[in-house]
């Protein structure tokens, strides 16, 4: 059985959908005119690891959810469906300090439900720090 669609405000944003969202703190932003979408996420000190900068594990969850709600806007932007992760692999090029922080999904192939999806990551000087691709699966 589908589940409904994320709720989306007028601005085009979801908030809180998953709990790990909502732990998190990311904001998602599904109306983009190139049809990709784009998590922000404002870094602070909840989100560090030992050395002071973004962990590693928040950053390859941004960029696989950046890539699976990109895969949703590619099959079906009205319903958004969900999408589960087949594999993911993140490449770690720059470490990440504070600010606003945005993962980006870009679809490059696929069929009607497997997709192949890349993200990047980029700090708050729009320096790219993160690299992920990953197949995902409309469920």
């Amino acid at each position: 059985m589908p589940s409904a669609p994320p709720e989306i405000d007028a601005a085009g944003l979801i908030h809180g959908e998953t709990g790990a969202q909502n732990l998190i703190g990311w904001t998602v932003d599904v109306r983009q005119p190139d049809g990709r979408a784009r998590l922000y996420l404002d870094v602070d000190d909840r989100h560090s690891n030992r050395h002071g900068v973004l962990h590693g594990g928040i950053q390859a969850m941004l960029l696989d959810s950046a890539c699976g709600y990109s895969g949703s806007l590619y099959l079906d932007p009205a319903t958004l469906p969900q999408m589960m992760s087949l594999s993911f692999t993140t490449q770690f090029l720059a470490p990440c300090g504070q600010g606003r922080v945005m993962a980006i999904g870009r679809v490059t192939g696929g069929g009607k439900r497997t997709l192949f999806i890349e993200g990047a990551l980029f700090d708050a000087d729009e320096r790219l720090v993160a690299t992920g691709t990953g197949v995902y699966r409309a469920r």
